[in-house]
């Protein structure tokens, strides 16, 4: 079965990018695709490249992006939600006039015409998070 993810909270606010997360290697594990993720709302904030979160605490942005790396899988942060909240990647920096960029590894930014795609490309899509 090919699975897209939707991810709407953040990595370190709720439990649904862990979710999302653990759902991915197991079907994964199991043989199934997984397409694309998604990140929307707050879930963009999964693929910061600034975040760093105390020693003893797991480092969701980098598990996201080993997996990415892995698996092959695209994974897509909507564009809107992403300047809402401060991210950019090399080009959208550059066309604001920002001087810097914040996206990790494996991630991409784009609109939501990729989840639309994700969704007909794929047998289920799977929201995490309200």
């Amino acid at each position: 079965m090919k699975y897209t993810l939707m991810v709407n909270e953040g990595p370190y606010q709720h439990q649904s990018s862990d979710t999302a997360y653990h759902f991915a290697k197991a079907a994964l594990a199991k043989g199934h695709e997984i397409f694309r993720v998604f990140f929307y709302h707050d879930g963009v904030n999964n693929g910061s490249r600034l975040s760093v979160p105390p020693k003893d605490d797991r480092l969701v942005q980098k598990q996201w992006s080993d997996l990415a790396q892995q698996h092959g899988i695209d994974m897509v942060i909507c564009i809107a939600a992403a300047q809402r909240r401060g991210l950019m990647d090399t080009a959208e920096a550059k066309r604001q006039g920002l001087d810097a960029h914040n996206i990790a590894p494996g991630f991409r930014i784009s609109g939501l015409g990729q989840l639309i795609e994700g969704s007909i490309e794929s047998d289920r899509t799977i929201v995490f998070g309200d």
